[in-house]
């Protein structure tokens, strides 16, 4: 069958790409994470764009293209996958193969929301930390062209001193968060290893799942014989006490 091998390599380029975009996602999200943290202890003194400059901005825009080249790729070989399923050839394995794309398709739909959800609460953390730069600089500003500490300014900057700690409580919980999220991501990896594995050995193997199942009818067997045999002798020792 010459759809055979094709389709073998497709599953080995579908792994490879899977296992390089787990990487990749954790990387981006300690990316994300380090840039938010220091870009909120650096803003306290001067510009963002100033203490981080632009060789993390430029990291980030080139693992954001990279992420997304590596899911087009996913996204195609999946695409070619499924022509090669639906293939008269491959009918006689429509089952196990349409289980494995399924799978494949699974792990590029969770690859792909958390690719999108790391990087949507990575430019929302920006947005906020440029506002609030915004201010600080528009404060410092207003400060400089007075040159008069009234009362009213220092209210405004001890207000402003408060948002600014319950800002770094909030990043402190977010790194906290996506920590968590990173542990679960990869033991969420294992666990998916596992069970392709499981699966792998069960499509390899059939005759294991048919010795399995002889083994558990030849136990239920038995165990019915034995009650009966049980059940029989009781009832003739009830019979042999009242008699």
């Amino acid at each position: 069958v010459m759809f055979a091998p094709i389709l073998k390599y497709l599953r080995k380029q579908a792994r490879q790409l899977e296992n390089e975009l787990d990487l990749k996602l954790v990387s981006f999200s300690k990316l994300c994470t380090s840039y938010s943290s220091s870009s909120s202890r650096d803003q306290r003194t001067r510009d963002r764009s100033d203490s981080i400059g632009p060789s993390q901005d430029n990291m980030l825009v080139a693992m954001t293209t990279e992420l997304e080249q590596l899911l087009a790729n996913l996204t195609a070989v999946n695409d070619k996958m499924a022509e090669y399923t639906n293939t008269p050839g491959a009918s006689s394995h429509n089952a196990a193969l349409m289980h494995t794309l399924q799978r494949h398709r699974d792990i590029l739909q969770d690859y792909t929301h958390e690719f999108h959800k790391t990087k949507s609460n990575f430019f929302s953390l920006r947005e906020r930390e440029d506002l609030l730069g915004s201010v600080h600089r528009d404060i410092e500003s207003y400060k400089s062209s007075s040159g008069v500490n009234n009362r009213r300014t220092e209210l405004f900057l001890k207000e402003h001193e408060h948002l600014r700690n319950s800002d770094s409580l909030i990043d402190n919980a977010i790194s906290i968060a996506m920590a968590t999220k990173e542990n679960i991501t990869f033991q969420r990896g294992m666990l998916k290893s596992i069970q392709t594995r499981v699966t792998t050995l069960a499509n390899r193997f059939p005759a294991i799942n048919s010795l399995i199942q002889k083994i558990n009818l030849r136990k239920r067997r038995d165990s019915l014989i034995l009650g009966g045999v049980i059940g029989v002798c009781t009832i003739l020792l009830l019979l042999y006490t009242f008699h």
